[in-house]
């Protein structure tokens, strides 16, 4: 008999949220208690069966609003995972990324059998979502340093140290300001809004915003 090949669409949400130990802002990211086998415990990334009523975005989206309650600005596919030994029956999943601004992770809920867990640091996860955490780990890391990804974790006006305190936080460097000031300024789609931050103790640091193409 014919084996039959079912798609799933998983989600990698990424938002950035004070180490426990450090307290320095690193990468968090929700992951859900399977409740049925295989790996019934065991933690995993959101997701589930692409149903016939939704195309690939809009069943990401709904398990997005369903684990965390969370409707981010950023929601991009990430890439395809269809190992013939990732699951009992043949799964390929469509996994998706969501990255979430402060403003939208403040809404953010816990849902049943949800928990937000240090990227860098989750446990032994099902199937082969290890892996899927550290490919995008990997394309994140390298994809902050020659586009405009960053600010999908700003809101839409931002300083110039906000700007580095998300670069630092993803790629888990510390960054020269001086240095990082001169690369981002040297950007022309970065453009001051005329505005200042308010409710700081000292001069208050102007804010910029990013053109759109």
């Amino acid at each position: 008999m014919e084996q039959r090949i079912e798609l799933a669409v998983s989600t990698v949400i990424f938002a950035l949220r004070p180490h426990p130990v450090s307290g320095r802002d690193t990468l968090w990211l929700p992951l859900v208690r399977r409740i049925r086998e295989p790996f019934l415990g065991r933690w995993a990334l959101p997701g589930g069966p692409l149903e016939p009523a939704e195309d690939l975005a809009a069943s990401a989206r709904t398990t997005l609003r369903r684990t965390t309650g969370l409707e981010p600005s950023h929601l991009e596919q990430l890439y395809s995972f269809g190992g013939i030994d990732r699951s009992p029956d043949r799964v390929v999943s469509i996994v998706y990324w969501a990255l979430v601004r402060p403003d939208e992770d403040a809404r953010a809920i816990d849902g049943e059998n949800v928990e937000w867990f240090v990227a860098d640091e989750v446990p032994d996860l099902a199937f082969d979502h290890n892996d899927i955490v550290e490919y995008a780990l990997r394309r994140l890391r390298a994809k902050i340093t020659y586009s405009d990804i960053a600010h999908a974790f700003t809101g839409d006006e931002f300083t110039i140290a906000q700007l580095r305190e998300v670069h630092e936080a993803v790629r888990q460097v510390r960054l020269d300001p001086a240095n990082f000031r001169r690369q981002i300024l040297a950007n022309p789609r970065i453009v001051p809004t005329g505005r200042h931050l308010t409710g700081t103790s000292h001069r208050p640091p102007a804010l910029y915003r990013l053109e759109t193409p």
